[in-house]
Formats: structure tokens, C-alpha cells, sequence
């Protein structure tokens, strides 16, 4: 009995782990992120982790085994890869790791090309937290990171998210959780209008903020670092916010939209006045070229004078949001004929009052 209790525990833990486990070795390569969201590198460490005597490269340059699984982070090749043409750095030091990483990356290809390779989740999220904060972006990760190390390794690769390959967990804060969803969200709107590879790209890219790799201070780096980034992808899609002085009831208006992206986008646009001194017009499957600024016109009827602000909204097929609104301030000095036409009225009314009433006061004299 005690025999069959021992033989059902291996069993049972033979099953449970992953694959490789029971028929070779698992090599993992991971690292922390070290390019920025801008394009330059932090530093120049990953240099020194690359070359044979490093910690990725004594996974690679070692005699060529098989029957082993190679878990791999395709951010990290994506980052081995932008280093072999000319790369910076961002505290402006000469850069000393091209024929490193090319020569990491041909080995790498080498020593993969008989075995099993999984591809992670690009970035090497903590799952478990990708589930919690973003489900449906963790599952893009996995599709972006084996299209990225695909392509990378010249191979098919594998992806099992349910697989139990990811370790770790990630001890990003309350506050940088938060401002990983807030920008998630906004190129997630951003998305919904502009199908750029570098927008994929940067979403992807996100992943590597939840990732177990990063120390604390690597966390709050690059957690400042991509909302910056962020921030500088959403404004290439605007309007122009503008002031404007109207003298006539009924009047167009110029509006600048811009499109800094490399791509052709088609957007609605949404003019709502936060008052009703103003009647506007709002603009429908407008095209704007590749890098280039359209001017819309903007027609507008004065009910009143005064100044007024027109909210001018970039919006997608759905009328949702994509960037955040523009603010255009109106300013008026002219009356709405039909409120002329009843003031004059009015004073005409009181005029023909008045007579009467002095009328009436010299007949009672007379008397």
C-alpha cells in the first residue's frame, strides 16, 4: 500500500509539471527591460550580460545541446535586436554592444534550432496580475511576443499561456498599477482609429512594467518613462485648442486637426458648447493623411453674445472618445437677429406705453 502511495505521488507530480521537465532541461532567458519607451537605452549593462562569460551568455555559448526547452522573452530579443544597428544610450555614452548582441543573437539561433522554444507573454508579465489589471491585453502579449520571437528565430514557436511557464510576481505598486491602466486604456482608445505598427508595438511594450525582473527602482523609471511616452503618442493625433472673436450671427470657423502618425486615419469629431450661446456643427469620416493637418469649418450660429467654450472631441465610428478633447473659446460680440427683432420690439412696446400713459396724464390736466 505504502508502494502504491509513493507511485501515485510521482505520477501525479510527473503530470503536473511542465512538459520539458520530464523530458530534458528548461533554459530560461529573461532579463529586466532596458531600453526605454522613447528608443534609447537606459544604460549599457545588458552589454556586459550578453558576452560568454555573461548571465545570457552562458546560456548560449556552450556546447549545443538537445532534448532541452528553451522559455524565452521576446522583449528581451526585441531588445538584443535594436542593439546591433546604431543604438544610444541615455546618458549619452558611447555605445560598445553591436558585434555583442549580433553574435549572442546567432548563437541563440543555433542552440534553439533542434530544441523546443516557448515563447512567453512579451515582457514577462505577472500573470496572474496581467489577469487581474488587463486580461485582454495579457492575451495580446502572448500573440505579439510569439509573432515577435518568430520572426527573431526564423521558426515556429510555441505559446501556452496555460502552460505554467511564467514565474514570479510582480511587486509594482498601488499607484503604478494604476498609471500602467490609465495608459493602457488611452492607447487602447487610441487604437480604435490608428492601425500603426508602433502603436502595437508601444501597447505591447506595457507588459514589461509588471514584470517580476524589475527591482524597485526599475520599476518607478519606466513607469515614469512610458506615461511620457504615452503621453507624446496620444497628442500625435489632435485638434488644435484655438480663441476666436465672432462679429457676425453666423460664421465658419477654421479647425486644425493634425495626424503625426504614418498611417491614414479617419476620424469623426464631436462639437459640443458648454452653453447654449452657440449653435455648432460637428464633422463625420473625416480623413486625415498620413503626417499631415486638415482644417475643418467649423459653422457656427450665435443665439447670444458673450464668451462661450466648444469642447472638440476626436471620436471613433461609435462616437467613444479617442484623445482627450480640445477646448475652443468663443467669443462674441453680436446679437442673434431674431433677439434684435424682439428687443426692438420691446422698446417700441414700451415707447407706444409711455406716449399713451403721457396722453392720458394731459387729458386729465385738461379737465
Amino acid at each position: 500500500m505504502k508502494k502504491l502511495s509513493v507511485a501515485l505521488v510521482f505520477i501525479f507530480t510527473f503530470l503536473t509539471l511542465p512538459q520539458a521537465t520530464a523530458t530534458g532541461s528548461i533554459i530560461r532567458v529573461i532579463a529586466p527591460a532596458h531600453q526605454s519607451y522613447s528608443g534609447e537605452f537606459r544604460n549599457d549593462d545588458l552589454v556586459q550580460q550578453l558576452t560568454p562569460s555573461g548571465r545570457l551568455g552562458k546560456l548560449v555559448f556552450r556546447p549545443i545541446q538537445t532534448n532541452q526547452t528553451w522559455v524565452i522573452d521576446p522583449a528581451l530579443v526585441d531588445e538584443v535586436i535594436a542593439m546591433t544597428t546604431t543604438y544610444t544610450l541615455a546618458n549619452g555614452a558611447e555605445p560598445s554592444g553591436i558585434d555583442i548582441a549580433f553574435d549572442w543573437l546567432v548563437q541563440l539561433k543555433k542552440a534553439t534550432a533542434d530544441n523546443q522554444v516557448i515563447a512567453l507573454a512579451y515582457g514577462n508579465p505577472d500573470v496572474r496580475l496581467a489577469q487581474q489589471l488587463a486580461p485582454s491585453e495579457l492575451r495580446s502579449y502572448y500573440s505579439y511576443g510569439k509573432e515577435r520571437l518568430q520572426f527573431a528565430l526564423g521558426r515556429d514557436v510555441r505559446s501556452e499561456p496555460d502552460g505554467g511557464w511564467s514565474v514570479g510576481s510582480s511587486g509594482l505598486s498601488n499607484v503604478l498599477r494604476k498609471s500602467y491602466s490609465d495608459n493602457r486604456k488611452a492607447l487602447t482608445k487610441l487604437s480604435q482609429v490608428v492601425d500603426s505598427r508602433d502603436l502595437v508595438m508601444m501597447r505591447a511594450r506595457l507588459g514589461q512594467l509588471l514584470s517580476p525582473s524589475l527591482n524597485k527602482d526599475s520599476r518607478n523609471y519606466f513607469s515614469y518613462n512610458a506615461s511620457k511616452a504615452v503621453k507624446d503618442v496620444v497628442d500625435k493625433l489632435r485638434i488644435n485648442s484655438g480663441n476666436y472673436q465672432i462679429t457676425t450671427s453666423s460664421v465658419k470657423l477654421p479647425v486644425t486637426v493634425i495626424n503625426e502618425f504614418n498611417v491614414d486615419v479617419t476620424i469623426n469629431v464631436s462639437m459640443v458648447p458648454v452653453s447654449t450661446r452657440v449653435r455648432v456643427g460637428s464633422f463625420e469620416d473625416v480623413l486625415i493623411p498620413a503626417g499631415s493637418k486638415r482644417q475643418l469649418e467649423m459653422v457656427v450660429d450665435v443665439v447670444a453674445p458673450g464668451q462661450t467654450v466648444v469642447a472638440a472631441t476626436i471620436t471613433d465610428s461609435e462616437g467613444d472618445e479617442v484623445v482627450p478633447p480640445a477646448l475652443l473659446t468663443l467669443n462674441s460680440t453680436v446679437i442673434d437677429p431674431k433677439v434684435t427683432w424682439f428687443t426692438t420690439g420691446a422698446a417700441i412696446l414700451l415707447l407706444l406705453a409711455a406716449v399713451a400713459q403721457s396722453v392720458r396724464r394731459v387729458r386729465r390736466r385738461g379737465k
